[in-house]
């Protein structure tokens, strides 16, 4: 028989095919579907898009499925049919995994791929393909440490989560991994951190609006109790929880107090300093007369130790204040306050944490306290910014007077006003005057963005409140010194203490004074002629008597506010109450009218501006003093005493150093004062 081409063709198309059905005779699948797929290049094209064919052997065969044929899961092929001339059916993992995957089918991410969200997470995007890993292998993607990552690669900024919903709020994983149970899973690797499978369960992801789903409102505190067992117990035998499920949507649950994601360490300062605005979140009243006790001021400047809500109520164990198990009820208040402050008593024990001055018949003695206390700032400064506003006009008719006298050549002769130990004493007013009032007013409108910035430039409030304490030394030194140094000057006089107080040389108020006051009050509307004054005008006693009048009431107070535990021991715990109220407002009133009403009598008035320089020197030109103390100025020329206070030396060599040491108080005065009305306004 004659062999020709189409002879050969005829024999190679029945030989090729039974020459490789022989060898795939005894071939497993794997080997038969590897002879193609093992092929790194391989790959077809798909809705214009090439997609790799391509299966890693030594990958496919260390995987959970390893040991599996092909077709257990790619069913339909035939290992002859080669080329494949159909594309595979989906792979249905419910064939093996049957519960899983009929929880997935009721889960938010199918729900989300039914609606066309294709790159929603279905078995694949979890698990992998052929590399799938037993879910103990640590190299898994679904190993218990891997799983944050692998949820994070939707629910990040960028992910898909958040570009297909266009919400935010999907992006937690950058929450979650600066969360403690994040940081555990990432810095240290504890296994029984909580991953979002914890929480969402693994394959059946809910919304949260779904009544199954165990973030939801009514289910996420059981979801927590599964790790917190005992914070559980704890929280179900509170007023926070109730059996009731109406009554149980009013009432706080874990994540209403934590947070769901961005859950922080309970003991660190970052979640204690959002525990009260978490309690106000609910308790508005309670949160709001916080903030205004000390407790509350120091807590908003900053200080981390102060008590917060959480310290003395049980976080968990939120008990009604009438319950005798509660923390803060009659029976266990005192050891509650012990744990900061060891030395309380039960007087100090009833100090009122959460009054306010505003409710009469709940606390009447706080609100009298306020409304005295609040009067006499009113009736003060009502009655000098009178008194400043009608001496404004007739001060800048005197202006050029003085300043003519200010300006002119070097005076020859200087009389003495104040004397050396009388201007140390100013000095060490001014400056624990100054630092009390800005550590003082930093801490009454601790509210304040400025007052925050202060403190943080004192360094912080233990800082400042040490400041305030020192400066209260000094402040009850140079009050006792007066007292020495007055009875010092009443025996150099050999008088008797009636001459010495009403008629000598005094700071005490007496009938002249009145008639000085009514003179001078026609003088401001042209009525009259300017009255002569002594060594002492009206409105100079009455800052006397401010100061003396001010340090027993605001020092006093302050020490019932500085030793409470021993305050405590003698008054009922509403003293402290009243005690914050009455220094609280002195303080403001002191404040406002040493640096407005004093600032202008002696400074800033027209004829004096900008600063009178006579409490630094203490000598003032002998034209200037006839005028200003014109009766003193005839007294001293008729007895003869004028030429002892007369001296020639000014000391204008020290004016620049007089100036700037005055303007930096004078300027710091004055900003406080603008700060302090602001605050009023707008605080």
């Amino acid at each position: 028989m004659a062999i020709n081409g189409s002879s050969i063709r005829r024999m190679l198309f029945y030989i090729i095919p039974f020459f490789f059905l022989s060898i795939h005779a005894g071939a497993s699948a794997e080997e038969i579907c590897l002879g193609c797929h093992a092929d790194a290049e391989l790959e077809m094209e798909r809705e214009g898009a090439a997609v790799s064919l391509h299966v890693d052997e030594d990958v496919y065969l260390k995987s959970v499925h390893g040991d599996m044929e092909c077709g257990d899961c790619h069913i339909g092929y035939d290992p002859e049919d080669i080329p494949h001339a159909k594309i595979s059916k989906t792979v249905d993992c419910g064939a093996c995994h049957a519960d899983a995957v009929e929880e997935y089918e009721s889960s938010a991410h199918n729900a989300a791929r039914s609606h066309g969200a294709n790159e929603s997470p279905s078995c694949v995007n979890c698990h992998g393909k052929h590399d799938i890993l037993p879910s103990r292998d640590s190299n898994s993607a679904s190993y218990r440490l891997n799983i944050p990552v692998l949820c994070g690669k939707c629910h990040s900024e960028k992910g898909e989560a958040t570009r297909s919903n266009g919400r935010g709020d999907l992006a937690v994983f950058f929450d979650y991994s600066t969360s403690v149970h994040g940081r555990g899973v990432a810095e240290k690797g504890l296994l029984p951190s909580a991953i979002c499978s914890d929480c969402h369960q693994g394959h059946k992801v809910l919304k949260v609006d779904n009544p199954d789903s165990p973030v939801n409102r009514r289910n996420v505190s059981a979801t927590c109790g599964t790790c917190h067992r005992g914070m559980l117990d704890r929280y179900m035998k509170g007023v926070h929880y109730s059996a009731d499920e109406r009554e149980m949507a009013k009432l706080p649950t874990c994540a209403d107090c934590h947070s769901a994601h961005h859950i922080t360490e309970v003991d660190k300062n970052l979640f204690m300093r959002e525990v009260t605005h978490q309690c106000g979140t609910c308790h508005a009243d309670l949160s709001e007369t916080y903030l205004q006790t000390i407790h509350g001021k120091a807590y908003q400047l900053g200080y981390d130790k102060v008590a917060r809500c959480s310290d003395c109520h049980d976080p968990h164990l939120a008990l009604m204040v009438s319950n005798p198990d509660s923390s803060v009820g009659e029976n266990n208040r005192l050891n509650t306050c012990r744990k900061c402050h060891p030395d309380a008593t039960a007087g100090f024990a009833e100090y009122l944490t959460h009054a306010t001055h505003t409710d009469r018949e709940k606390y009447p003695a706080l609100y009298y306290t306020y409304i005295a206390m609040t009067s006499l700032l009113v009736g003060v400064f009502a009655f000098f910014g009178i008194h400043t506003i009608l001496w404004l006009p007739t001060a800048l008719r005197e202006r050029k007077k003085f300043r003519d006298i200010d300006k002119g050549d070097a005076p020859e002769r200087y009389v003495i006003r104040f004397n050396l130990a009388e201007r140390m004493t100013h000095l060490f007013v001014v400056l624990s005057f100054l630092l009390l009032a800005l550590t003082g007013m930093m801490l009454k409108f601790s509210s304040m963005q400025w007052a925050l910035v202060a403190s943080k430039l004192m360094g912080g409030v233990e800082v400042a409140g040490a400041i305030h304490r020192f400066c209260a030394i000094i402040t009850f030194g140079y009050f006792v010194y007066h007292f020495y140094y007055l009875l010092n000057k009443k025996r150099s006089s050999g008088r008797g203490w009636k001459y010495f107080l009403f008629e000598g040389d005094t700071l005490v108020p007496a009938l002249s004074d009145l008639k000085d006051f009514m003179a001078n009050i026609k003088w401001f509307l042209g009525l009259g002629p300017r009255p002569k004054f002594g060594r002492w005008t009206y409105w100079e006693k009455f800052d006397y008597l401010a100061v003396f009048w001010g340090v027993p009431v605001i020092g006093i107070s302050g020490l019932v506010l500085w030793f409470p535990e021993f305050f405590g021991a003698f008054f009922p715990g509403w003293a402290i109450n009243v005690a914050m109220i009455i220094h609280s407002d002195e303080a403001l009133l002191a404040v406002g009218f040493i640096f407005t009403i004093h600032f202008f009598n002696t400074h800033l008035r027209p004829e004096a501006f900008p600063m009178d320089k006579v409490i630094f020197s203490g000598v003032v030109p002998e034209e200037k003093y006839r005028e200003e103390r014109e009766r003193e100025y005839e007294e001293l020329s008729a007895s003869g005493k004028l030429e002892e206070r007369v001296v020639t030396e000014g000391y204008r060599d020290w004016d620049g150093y007089i100036y700037a040491f005055g303007g930096i108080f004078l300027g710091t005065g004055i900003v406080l004062v603008l700060l302090i009305i602001y605050s009023m306004l707008f605080g």
